[in-house]
């Protein structure tokens, strides 16, 4: 997509050069005309390929919906999976990744790209690989039993807490608060976390929301404290019960 910006911008100058007193013109309609192919490169369908592709299809094969390659060539089969996924999530599927299926899939760049913001990850600067190595034990301690959306919860959470005026405002605050969290209190957090933990916690990190917001969760079937049932319940996925 970047590479397809590039030329096009490229391109633009050198009319703008050429076109000497128009060029005030060219460079509004230009910059449209930039911003268009932008766009459209940021849209995947059958037949594109890249890095963003690839993306996709690694995401996807995380959560069993794709088999294939992750070659970064959007074929038949990365379309089935796109579909499935889709349908999954109530968007339409037309097996295009458009907007809404950038925004499920959690790629917030991409996402900002159509709606008219920076490529850019809203957030991802804010955090370090200190951050996301303890956001990855934190999930792999908590969770490594759970589904791959199931783990990306877990980590949403602490994000979530991570940016609620009534937690710490920070990964390591909000993971090594007195009483938070049963890994760090019996010592699971210490554990290498795997690939999986790694990739659950970037999406998490990356804006990937399964909880809806959710600031708690629990398993019902070991949790003991009477509050934490008093609390709303927005979903649940896999064991755990998700709650505002």
């Amino acid at each position: 997509m970047k590479k397809i910006y590039l030329a096009a911008a490229i391109a633009l100058s050198a009319a703008c050069f050429a076109a000497g007193t128009g060029a005030a013109v060219a460079t509004s309609a230009g910059t449209r005309e930039v911003a268009a192919v932008a766009v459209e490169a940021a849209v995947l369908r059958q037949g594109s390929r890249g890095s963003e592709v690839k993306e996709v299809q690694r995401r996807l094969k995380n959560w069993g919906y794709y088999s294939g390659a992750v070659d970064g060539i959007f074929g038949s089969g990365t379309k089935a999976a796109v579909i499935a996924f889709q349908k999954k999530n109530g968007l339409t599927a037309d097996g295009i990744v458009g907007k809404a299926t950038y925004k499920a899939l959690g790629m917030t760049a991409s996402y900002n790209v159509l709606n008219g913001g920076s490529s850019s990850s809203s957030g991802g600067s804010k955090y370090t690989s200190s951050d996301l190595y303890l956001l990855a034990k934190a999930i792999y301690a908590e969770g490594r039993g759970e589904s791959y959306t199931g783990q990306v919860a877990i980590g949403a959470v602490i994000m979530n807490r991570v940016k609620s005026p009534s937690f710490p405002n920070t990964v390591s605050g909000v993971i090594y608060q007195k009483g938070a969290f049963t890994a760090v209190t019996d010592g699971q957090i210490n554990l290498e976390p795997n690939q999986t933990a790694y990739n659950a916690a970037r999406d998490a990190m990356n804006g990937w929301d399964p909880t809806y917001g959710a600031l708690y969760y629990y398993n019902p079937a070991v949790a003991t404290s009477a509050w934490i049932f008093d609390r709303k319940t927005v979903t649940v996925i896999g064991k755990h019960v998700f709650a505002i």
